[in-house]
């Protein structure tokens, strides 16, 4: 088995409906939050800042983070190879960080983007619980 660490930022940004949640998608039904493969040397916040530069063209100055927030996505998927199919042990690390901007500069490994409320966010992210589980979380912390 193979073991994969990513990390991403839940982004949201403040409406009179509450908060809005960034949701990238990918083709196909597969909506997520922005993340990546954490390279070598980098540490999760580094991998973090740096992909949502790539996916949204978000700097770290268009947001605030939540210190105290950290969430983590644990699961198993099968990749296709040539060779043999792999099983993956992927762990993706979650901030939580606030923007104002609702503009977004998409990279081409994505083909659109919603700010959604919490309640449209669970329905769009169904098929994943643990990334129900971590907007729970986040939506969760917001509150507080």
């Amino acid at each position: 088995m193979i073991k994969e660490i990513s990390a991403g930022i839940i982004i949201y940004r403040k409406t009179e409906e509450g908060p809005k949640f960034l949701i990238l998608y990918h083709r196909g039904s597969y909506w997520n939050f922005p993340k990546g493969k954490i390279e070598s040397e980098e540490k999760s916040f580094q991998t973090a800042s740096r992909e949502i530069k790539e996916e949204t063209g978000l700097n770290r100055s268009d947001l605030k983070f939540d210190q105290f927030f950290k969430a983590y996505e644990k699961f198993n998927f099968w990749r296709k190879t040539e060779e043999k199919p792999q099983r993956v042990f992927k762990i993706v690390i979650f901030y939580l960080a606030e923007t104002r901007r609702a503009d977004i500069r998409l990279s081409k490994e994505h083909s659109g983007y919603g700010w959604f409320t919490f309640r449209e966010a669970l329905k769009i992210l169904s098929k994943h619980k643990d990334s129900q589980r971590v907007l729970r979380q986040a939506h969760e912390a917001l509150r507080k």
